[in-house]
């Protein structure tokens, strides 16, 4: 073989690379070669094509770099505020003082500015980082909230027994707080408030017991009979038969309650890892935090200042529950377990407060025939 010089390599007619003596000319059909490279043209203009309209259309390329480096941006950016909030958090539990309610708020607004910001981005973020950001961000709100009591004591809602003389300033309060934001709970035209909690009957003050109340149609007529109190519960299965008016339930820490028709309304105030079953025309939920809910409900339930629920169809089993649902007029189920408002999430994306409880979790069917009623 003759390695030949520079001047030879410009003259050659190979672009500068000799031919030995012995190579043969390349035994490819010529028009083969012309259909595979108008082959490969065309998917580099189909490529070319994709990537144009995914940046008119405002999508980014999942095989791009810029995606990454956004996706990875954004994150950096919401690992630094989450840390910032964190460590202003864990100063201030460390001292607690009214002093510190400014700050407080601040942290509040940090917290919204995330919630923006997640919103702001959700359009090329992956969906499990979304989800993730979510979490988070009630996380946070949850430890802020925690840390609001221990600067500024919320005041607790007492059963006490009030004197005869009542103070018309508490009372128009306590009915502010019911009224509030469904002005009224009622059922149609029929107004349900509830009144004079402490002296209605219940089950009060109660750890690891079976309570077990059964109503009859005269208790239901019989005024403020129809309204029943579950309050200061823990460990405790709770099973209400029958037709009631009204229900409430106030701090119930680790509860199962199973409840027939109630015609009007059920108000929760605090519970915190409880399974309710419950039946009625409206239902709102404040401060429960890990619960399970298995609805039958007329109206969409309502949650505030609530984390980690999940929800699910109504699944309780007694002789005679189907005459009952029906004169509550209950019968049928609407499908509004699954519409739950969230008062404390006005946002276009889901409230990561609540979520629908996976089918392979739900417990069966509950049968509560066989008991009687508790002292």
């Amino acid at each position: 073989m003759t390695i030949s010089t520079g001047a030879t390599r410009e003259n050659s007619p190979f672009g500068g690379h000799e031919m030995e003596e012995n190579d043969q000319p390349s035994a490819q059909d010529p028009a083969a070669d012309a259909e595979d490279l108008e082959r490969k043209h065309a998917a580099m203009l189909e490529r070319l094509s994709n990537r144009h309209q995914s940046r008119l259309s405002g999508k980014t390329d999942p095989n791009s770099a810029t995606s990454f480096e956004s996706t990875q941006l954004f994150l950096s950016q919401f690992s630094q505020s989450k840390l910032s909030i964190e460590s202003q958090l864990s100063r201030i539990r460390k001292q607690p003082d009214p002093t510190h309610k400014p700050d407080l708020e601040a942290i509040s607004l940090e917290i919204s500015a995330m919630e923006k910001l997640i919103a702001e981005n959700s359009y090329f973020l992956p969906p499990y980082e979304v989800r993730t950001c979510l979490n988070t961000v009630a996380h946070l709100r949850q430890s802020l909230d925690e840390v609001t009591s221990l600067v500024i004591p919320k005041k607790k809602f007492s059963f006490k027994n009030k004197p005869t003389k009542k103070n018309p300033t508490v009372a128009a309060e306590k009915d502010a707080v019911l009224r509030e934001p469904e002005k009224e709970l009622n059922v149609g035209s029929q107004k349900l408030g509830f009144r004079d909690l402490s002296t209605a009957p219940g089950f009060r003050d109660r750890e690891n017991d079976v309570l077990v109340k059964e109503f009859s149609i005269n208790e239901l007529e019989g005024g403020q009979n129809g309204e029943f109190t579950l309050s200061n519960l823990r460990d405790c299965e709770v099973r209400l038969k029958g037709r009631l008016r009204a229900l409430f339930m106030d701090k119930l820490m680790n509860c199962k309650v199973y409840v027939g028709a109630v015609t009007g309304s059920v108000l929760i105030e605090g519970a915190e890892g409880c399974v309710f079953v419950l039946a009625s025309h409206q239902i709102r939920i404040h401060n429960a935090r890990n619960c399970d809910f298995y609805l039958r409900v007329r109206s969409r339930p309502i949650i505030e200042d609530t984390s980690g629920v999940r929800f699910a169809p109504y699944c309780l089993s007694y002789q005679g529950i189907e005459k009952d649902l029906t004169e509550a007029n209950l019968g049928e189920e609407t499908g509004n377990w699954a519409n739950v408002d969230d008062f404390r999430w006005l946002r276009a994306v889901q409230s990561p407060n609540w979520s629908v409880l996976p089918e392979c979790e739900r417990i069966k069917m509950v049968d509560v025939s066989n008991v009687g009623n508790s002292d």
